[in-house]
């Protein structure tokens, strides 16, 4: 006769095979090549994002808390951003027009 102990130490090996089986599937499925042109403009859209939130209230007042922002957005970023971020926010902008 089996322990309870034992039962949920049985439950945790089936337990952990099978998420090692899942995140096999997983792992496999998600592997895609990026060209580096797509994961520029990746971390473009991210940085654009966030400075979006962190100069909200200096440079985009006027706009919407939540907007979400794409790549066409990114040059009206940069534009609020050189024209009410001060020097950190013309870095900012710079670095999003490369």
């Amino acid at each position: 006769m089996m322990t309870a102990g034992r039962l949920m130490m049985k439950a945790d090996e089936n337990v952990r095979a099978y998420l090692a089986h899942i995140g096999r599937k997983g792992g496999l499925k998600s592997r895609r090549e990026l060209s580096s042109n797509d994961a520029r403009n990746m971390v473009r859209l991210r940085e654009a994002r966030r400075a979006y939130r962190r100069y909200h209230a200096r440079c985009f007042w006027y706009m919407k808390e939540d907007l979400a922002i794409t790549l066409r957005d990114i040059p009206m970023i940069a534009k609020g951003l050189r024209q009410h971020g001060g020097w950190e926010g013309m870095r900012l902008a710079e670095k999003l027009c490369r």
